[in-house]
């Protein structure tokens, strides 16, 4: 974990989100689509590592219940790791208006639910750049989220950017 820099509350390194290396319980979340799509993006990662996200993600769309923008899908893969499937994406292209798919109100409300959730279980959050992929989002926009829904209850924050 070298080039780490610390921004605020959040940590932020070099790394692999799907590889937490810290003890004690955490949770790994990604920004999903309201469409039921899966296959492109931090996702791909997630299902190398672990098949329940993805297959949690499809069952909550094929059933619908709860599956709502800002709604989030917690799934334990390990005994010490969970993965948090927030539904932050509307559709998976730009809108009728050229607007991007992420909705940072909905990333707003799935990070005050996860902070209740990690306080519960007394878990570290772990993450890619949450909405900045594919969903077209800016971090200078993200970043306040993530700062006003965990940073400020105390819960650990540490943003993976991936490669070398």
């Amino acid at each position: 974990m070298e080039d780490e820099q610390m921004t605020k509350d959040i940590l932020y390194i070099k790394g692999d989100a799907t590889k937490p290396e810290v003890a004690g319980n955490k949770i790994l979340v990604h920004v999903c689509n309201d469409i039921g799509g899966w296959g492109k993006g931090f996702v791909t990662a997630l299902s190398r590592r672990w098949k329940a996200p993805e297959k949690a993600y499809r069952q909550w769309y094929t059933v619908k219940e709860g599956f709502r923008l800002g709604a989030i899908q917690l799934v334990q893969v390990e005994p010490d790791i969970w993965v948090a499937n927030l539904l932050g994406q509307r559709k998976i292209i730009k809108d009728e208006n050229g607007n991007p798919p992420v909705r940072y109100d909905a990333i707003a409300e799935g990070l005050h639910k996860l902070a209740i959730l990690a306080e519960e279980i007394q878990a570290s959050v772990h993450m890619p750049r949450i909405g900045c992929g594919l969903a077209g989002g800016t971090w200078d926009k993200i970043e306040p989220l993530i700062d006003a829904a965990l940073c400020v209850k105390g819960i650990q924050v540490t943003v993976y950017d991936y490669g070398s």
